[in-house]
């Protein structure tokens, strides 16, 4: 199979922003945990057919929100609904590295990394 360097370094992009709200999540489950003594965690979804979704914070094992990372797609991933109506999740994300981005589509919250970091302070 023949990868080309556009490919590798779409691949790479999305690893690292996927990464990056990762590691953003985990520091705010520790601190939900550490500080306010809230028992947060941090998960990843996906079923027995393949449908996933990159991250889920619950508080005291019940689903707070979701969290789906993309690139510069705006268009809801098909899971992020799955599981919002499978599990009752009540909040879910699909955030994007494309600075400016934030409305509401059918439950799920389009918005940019930039504000979604912030919003975890």
């Amino acid at each position: 199979m023949l990868i080309s360097k556009f490919n590798l370094y779409f691949i790479c992009l999305c690893a690292k922003i996927e990464n990056c709200i990762g590691s953003h999540l985990l520091k705010f489950v520790h601190f939900l945990y550490d500080y306010e003594g809230f028992r947060a965690e941090l998960h990843f979804l996906r079923s027995i057919e393949k449908k996933e979704v990159d991250f889920l914070v619950t508080l005291d094992g019940k689903s707070w929100f979701a969290v789906e990372v993309k690139v510069s797609d705006t268009n809801i991933a098909k899971p992020l609904h799955y599981f919002k109506a499978k599990l009752r999740i009540p909040f879910c994300y699909q955030v994007v590295q494309t600075s400016g981005v934030d409305f509401f589509c059918n439950g799920v919250r389009v918005i940019s990394a930039d504000r979604f970091l912030l919003g975890l302070k």
